[in-house]
């Protein structure tokens, strides 16, 4: 494969490159940059974690290095449960992540690297440096119950610049959601003497209950699908989505099928009867946007596919856990 075709893989379905010119220097010397992405492992996987982990896959075909944290003491500090539950989890999310087709990549347990001298002192470093205001501002959009935030979750983002260190990466993937500590870590990694990173971001999926609901999450379970939800609840969860007729914005039905299913399957058909125009075929995504914004495309008709396709999808990994 060659550079150009790489980099169309690397920004495919990515809100922007941080340090693009890190990655371009990798690809040229024709070496593979090493990435990392985080996850809490409390719960179950959902649609919201399938977007990083097909964008990891992405990558993964670009000749990247994948590192996948399980970040068990980031989930504890951000009250996601106990350390039995969460060690349950990270053993369950391991296996998951393989049967989607990550079994080349480096698993990593957060509390491995993190409870040891260098790595406690360098947090503390960076406490030394950053203030609270600063830190509570990078945690905005991820930690659980902001306006009661712990001081552990104050430490948690100065934990996530010192994995970039302690895992020995290149760069991070993660959501839109991830920028503020990414941008901390831009600031702040010189303060405990690491390299300046790439940094990747990618789109997110809109709740299902609409967009003043925000991004799709596990907090609100009606607003997210999970790995686990059987082929009847994809359906009925689909069937009530939030979905205009011709609306492109916010859209969840279309964030599905463009940031898991095109990535997937790289085509998306939507069979209805002839009366209604009968089976059509999407090469990309662009094209099924434009036919669904004219109104071509049923909303009904887009969300049937997508639970085809989905359960598709959902039904595999089940299948090779």
């Amino acid at each position: 494969m060659n550079i150009d075709k790489r980099l169309e893989l690397i920004k495919r379905n990515t809100i922007e490159i941080i340090n693009e010119e890190i990655i371009t220097e990798f690809l040229k010397k024709k070496k593979s940059p090493v990435i990392y992405c985080g996850y809490e492992p409390s719960g179950d996987i959902h649609l919201g974690h399938l977007v990083s982990m097909t964008k990891l896959l992405d990558l993964q075909k670009a000749g990247f290095k994948i590192k996948v944290l399980l970040a068990d003491w980031h989930a504890y500090l951000n009250q996601k449960g106990d350390w039995e539950f969460i060690g349950t989890e990270s053993k369950k999310w391991e296996k998951e992540f393989k049967a989607f087709g990550l079994s080349k990549a480096e698993f990593v347990k957060g509390s491995e690297i993190q409870r040891n001298f260098n790595y406690i002192d360098d947090v503390f470093n960076l406490a030394l440096k950053n203030t609270i205001s600063r830190g509570l501002r990078s945690m905005q959009t991820v930690a659980r119950d902001i306006e009661n935030a712990k001081i552990s979750q104050v430490i948690y983002p100065l934990m996530q610049i010192a994995d970039f260190k302690y895992l020995k990466v290149d760069g991070a993937l993660g959501g839109i959601e991830q920028r503020k500590i990414h941008m901390l870590a831009l600031e702040s990694l010189k303060e405990i003497k690491y390299k300046q990173p790439f940094l990747i971001h990618h789109e997110l999926i809109p709740s299902l209950k609409g967009p003043e609901h925000g991004k799709m999450s596990s907090s609100i379970k009606e607003s997210m699908i999970s790995i686990s939800d059987s082929d009847k609840e994809i359906q009925n969860k689909i069937s009530k989505a939030y979905c205009p007729e011709g609306s492109i914005q916010e859209n969840p039905i279309l964030s599905i099928i463009k940031l898991i299913i095109f990535p997937y399957h790289e085509k998306f058909a939507i069979e209805r009867p002839e009366k209604f125009g009968g089976k059509v075929e999407f090469k990309n995504y662009f094209d099924l946007e434009k036919a669904f914004s004219e109104k071509k495309i049923h909303p009904m008709d887009l969300k049937n596919s997508c639970v085809k396709h989905l359960s598709e999808i959902l039904g595999k990994i089940k299948k090779n856990i």
